[in-house]
């Protein structure tokens, strides 16, 4: 590859920031981190213990902190922060909240800054279970320093002879009894004062000091956290050394995925969103004495070896930013699968939310997505019998947290071949993701040679036929008794959707598309219900919520008719045109979302960003595919944003995509090569991405009315 570009710079990460409880435009906060870390770092502007870390809108910061959050919307855990302050000491969080401006603030995934502006400068720059931070005090008033134990319980010990600060905190909803986070931070330079209040402990310096701190944390014990501290940051001499290795690791891995061409704002864009598809989920494990894994389990409470991963939602990850993984980190996949299997034995399911433990949020038993698409694509690092046991007693149970713990409404699901409305809401979502999850398990049946499996799970693939209402066009609620739930609505949310509507969840059909397109009526219907999506009003109707959600109002904000882009259920539909031979029409729409719904600012989301799926939506866009259908093998094709792409890949090869032409007016494809090759398929597979080589397409201003239209041509369908 030649010379590594500087390409860090580019990455923004107060991207998303701008957002509240009525409207995200990402409901992110600066991350200060390295890729999939056991910890993150942040400044703090909302109370402790709320579910806003930091919003951009906010005035003043009250600490700079650990913290594990995937969304406000699940609070945080673990966390303890750190607050300089100048003059007198002020413990409380309130008061010793101090202003700043963002003309004073820089992000970068390597590097925080700010100036506050009582003249203090805060940097801090990250390891995997670290932080390295600098404060430097004005001068003509003592320094001080407020360690905060956040909620709930924590201790601190003061070691002033060794200038360090140890203790645990237990903040966390979802964990075992007795889950604590140890911490021992070390200074290079020594206390004038130290002391305890009710929160934390606080220490004081000379005015005009510059204090160095190295933190680093561990589930396990005391000891862990002080063997991470020497193996993480004691081979940094000072701060400077800290900051260049996290911007080797990060430059490293921006440089493996490197655009050439577009604009300086696209180049932006791309990076921040490639910084935020590789923050989580994040590793749970250390590593001991004997440079071997171990890891606490949120999940029985005991210590194992191995790998373990926590902290995302994989109803919003399943679609865009796992399968990205598999492209960009197979060796972490192939131990991530491991880790669910593990997860499975230590709490009796497979994780749907971890948030470090079970939370059952959402819906979908999407764990198989995970380890079906893994094993397609070669990751083959886990017991199929295993998988495919835990997943059977997923589908035929209901377990004891949230909707996604087990499957809500199973047994209608089995005896009547969906769930009933308005016996568990969601109803129909829930029908249409435990169909296309059935699908992922007959798939890894099929694939392994275990018959049994894929009769049970192939019998329930198809049942999206049940709540698909021909009379209608629409997807929707349905009875016990068989019959359509009554004053139906398209445009009215919730009931038997989860957070969407009928024109949201009609395409959720991600196994079968061809399916879909019959029972719609054949292409030409299917293609007429696509296009009106987004030409009908972006009416809002609140359904069954009762009032405005953020979802609604970020669709209303997109102004593209019904197309809620804002949220997971309708971001694969654009796609759905190369099923239909009409591919240039999903050229020119993912184009349309990526230049008018994206950019690297902190109003850069349509949405909530989501532990790296929006993100990873745009970074596989940009690229010029998506996977539409995880555990198949088949990456269905968009139009890319850069005229070249040049993917650096773990197996040492490289794939690249070139787009000749390529600009903001030519988004249609008028001729495709693969390697040298002619190429009319509206997919491409994975393998032919491992094994290196070059797709070249040549871009137009017009649509091409004769590429891709053939049977040939359409990707993956259980309906031929």
């Amino acid at each position: 590859m030649g010379v590594e570009q500087d390409l860090v710079h580019y990455a923004n990460t107060l991207q998303g920031t701008a957002s509240d409880f009525g409207l995200s435009y990402g409901n992110t906060y600066p991350t200060t981190a390295l890729p999939f870390a056991m910890n993150a770092w942040s400044p703090q502007t909302g109370p402790n213990g709320e579910g806003w870390k930091y919003q951009y809108s906010a005035p003043t910061i009250r600490g700079f902190g650990q913290t594990h959050q995937c969304s406000p919307w699940v609070s945080d855990y673990a966390v303890f922060s750190l607050m300089p302050v100048t003059g007198r000491l002020v413990t409380d969080q309130n008061a010793r909240a101090t202003g700043f401006h963002h003309s004073r603030e820089t992000g970068n995934p390597d590097y925080y800054t700010v100036t506050l502006d009582d003249s203090i400068k805060v940097e801090m720059t990250p390891t995997e279970r670290g932080a390295h931070m600098r404060f430097s005090y004005p001068r003509g008033a003592d320094g001080w320093l407020v360690l905060d134990g956040y909620i709930r319980n924590h201790s601190m010990n003061i070691d002033s002879a060794h200038r360090r600060v140890a203790g645990w905190v237990d903040n966390a909803r979802w964990a075992p009894q007795g889950f604590r986070n140890y911490f021992v931070m070390e200074f290079d330079q020594p206390f004038a004062g130290a002391g305890v209040w009710d929160g934390g402990a606080w220490l004081r310096f000379p005015g005009g000091c510059v204090v160095q701190v190295k933190i680093a944390s561990s589930y396990i014990s005391p000891e862990q956290a002080s063997l991470t501290l020497d193996r993480e940051l004691g081979g940094f001499a000072g701060f400077d050394q800290t900051r260049s290795e996290a911007h080797r690791v990060w430059n490293e891995l921006f440089n493996r995925v490197l655009v050439e061409g577009g604009t300086e704002e696209q180049r932006a864009t791309f990076y921040s969103c490639l910084f935020r598809a590789n923050l989580f989920s994040h590793q749970f494990f250390e590593y001991g004495r004997d440079g071997k894994p171990y890891y606490y389990s949120p999940y029985d409470g005991k210590i194992h070896d191995g790998y373990m991963y926590t902290d995302n939602g994989f109803w919003d990850t399943f679609r865009s930013q796992f399968p990205l993984n598999t492209i960009l980190h197979p060796t972490m996949e192939g131990r991530y699968m491991q880790a669910l299997l593990a997860a499975q034995q230590q709490c009796g399911w497979l994780p749907a939310w971890s948030f470090p433990s079970e939370t059952g949020g959402m819906l979908g038993n999407h764990a198989i997505s995970l380890l079906t698409d893994a094993w397609v694509k070669g990751i083959r690092t886990f017991s199929p019998d295993s998988a495919l046991k835990a997943y059977l007693h997923e589908a035929t149970n209901k377990g004891p947290w949230g909707g996604a713990n087990g499957r809500q409404g199973w047994k209608d699901y089995y005896e009547l071949g969906y769930v009933s409305y308005p016996a568990s809401q969601g109803s129909t979502a829930q029908t249409l993701e435990y169909a296309y999850d059935d699908f992922c398990g007959y798939q890894l049946a099929t694939a392994t040679g275990r018959p049994f499996y894929a009769g049970v799970f192939g019998k329930q693939m198809y049942n999206y036929r049940n709540v698909y209402d021909s009379a209608t066009g629409f997807m929707r609620g349905r009875g016990a008794d068989g019959r359509w739930t009554s004053n139906f609505d398209p445009l009215d949310w919730g009931g038997p959707y989860t957070e969407g509507n009928a024109w949201h969840y009609t395409w959720s059909v991600f196994q079968d598309v061809q399916g879909l397109i019959n029972i719609m009526g054949g292409e030409k219907k299917f293609v007429m219900k696509m296009d009106s999506v987004f030409t009908v009003p972006s009416t809002i109707k609140v359904g069954t919520y009762g009032t405005v959600i953020h979802e609604m109002k970020e669709m209303q904000l997109a102004n593209m008719g019904q197309y809620a882009h804002g949220n997971q259920p309708i971001q694969h539909m654009i796609y759905l045109y190369d099923y239909a031979r009409q591919p240039w029409k999903a050229q020119q729409h993912v184009r349309d979302v990526m230049e008018r719904l994206y950019n690297a600012g902190e109003k850069g989301f349509p949405g909530d960003e989501d532990q790296g799926g929006m993100s990873s939506w745009y970074v596989l866009s940009a690229l010029g595919i998506y996977s539409v259908t995880p555990g198949t093998d088949q990456w269905v094709i968009g139009s890319p944003v850069f005229p070249k792409v040049t993917i650096s890949l773990d197996n040492g090869r490289r794939f690249t995509i070139e787009a000749a032409g390529n600009n903001k007016q030519n988004v249609y494809i008028r001729r495709a090569t693969l390697n040298g090759v002619p190429y009319t398929h509206n997919f491409i597979r994975h393998q032919d991405i491992l094994r290196g080589g070059l797709l070249r397409f040549e871009m137009s201003d017009t649509p091409a009315y004769d590429r891709g239209i053939q049977d040939s041509d359409k990707p993956f369908s259980l309906t031929k």
